[in-house]
């Protein structure tokens, strides 16, 4: 019956049978239930594992069965965080799969791909964008990583972005946390809000990208320098794929003017973020750049978190942390 909650039909049989007979120890448990005394341990082993038996004080028990109510609050619970494990994967899969997109899309030749295009330089990128903004009808939807960004370039974006909003083009830009942090982004930020703007922030983004009209969609070819080149998909499929993956960010974003929530153990989302990459084996260089924070600042955020989950490797730091419920567990 809860075979769907993780619970074979062998534990079940042996969880039903301690609390039917709370007396019995793995003898008596196994004449019982007609198992031999190993399927018993390997059943008590599974039950263990999902916490629905604990340490008992009795002389010859060495285990009870929790209460059925609490039991099925921890089989829920841990189905739960098996789902957002699922979905966290999910959203990564996504963002390679964007990444992958746009660096396959750069290495086909142009005049045999019709449904993209290539952009080499800042310049030819900045001119395509404009182009794609004048034309837009009705949506630009905008992943900008990269933390504090340059007073010129915040200049440079505001005349677009006011006659956007004054044709009545609906905006929704995501930044990180980090511009929180920043004023001169964070005042341009405040603008394009104050102009009808839709403004969210994350922890962390997976690419840098534009939609237009979810039509057209601008990503760079070289994630880790955006002003290489970059690529303009044109693809249905894609693009449907790519409006997707922004949804699926801007569902957990927060908005401007929020402040971030904390989540379990009273952690800061940019924390989380950076325990995931931890786990995930993220490089002290690549946590700062997702986070758009110095590496100095991701060091101290990783050296915090590893001292407080007592751990001394980042892998030992990750197995904490799903054991101790700060990140669901994987399986």
């Amino acid at each position: 019956m809860l075979e769907v909650l993780g619970l074979d039909a062998e534990a079940e049989a042996i969880y039903r049978g301690m609390l039917t007979n709370p007396q019995d120890g793995v003898a008596a448990l196994a004449a019982r239930l007609g198992l031999t005394e190993e399927q018993v341990r390997r059943g008590l082993d599974r039950l263990s594992e999902l916490a629905l038996i604990q340490p008992s004080g009795r002389e010859g028990i060495g285990f009870r069965a929790i209460g059925p109510e609490i039991a099925m609050e921890v089989l829920l619970a841990r189905q739960q965080a098996e789902l957002a494990a699922q979905q966290m994967r999910v959203e990564a899969s996504r963002a390679a799969a964007a990444q992958l997109i746009a660096e396959c899309s750069a290495l086909r030749p142009r005049a045999v791909d019709h449904a993209s295009e290539q952009l080499i330089g800042p310049e030819a990128i900045r001119e395509r964008l404009a182009e794609l903004a004048r034309s837009a009808q009705t949506e630009v939807t905008t992943f900008a990583p990269g933390g504090a960004h340059s007073a010129e370039d915040l200049a440079a974006s505001r005349k677009p972005n006011a006659d956007l909003l004054g044709r009545g083009v609906r905006m929704r830009t995501i930044y990180l946390d980090s511009v929180r942090n920043h004023p001169p982004t964070l005042e341009h930020v405040s603008w394009l809000h104050q102009h009808g703007g839709q403004v969210r922030t994350v922890p962390d983004l997976p690419i840098r990208m534009v939609i237009f009209d979810r039509s057209q969609a601008v990503l760079p070819i070289d994630t880790s320098d955006a002003r290489a080149g970059g690529v303009v998909l044109r693809g249905a499929g894609t693009v449907a794929a790519l409006c997707a993956l922004f949804e699926s960010v801007w569902n957990t974003a927060i908005p401007l003017g929020s402040t971030p929530k904390c989540g379990a153990k009273d952690m800061p989302p940019q924390e989380r973020a950076v325990l995931r990459m931890l786990a995930q084996g993220y490089t002290d260089e690549a946590i700062a750049k997702r986070l758009g924070v110095s590496p100095r600042t991701a060091r101290r955020i990783a050296a915090n978190l590893m001292e407080r989950l007592d751990a001394r490797s980042r892998f030992e730091a990750g197995v904490h942390a799903v054991q101790d419920g700060w990140l669901p567990s994987s399986r």
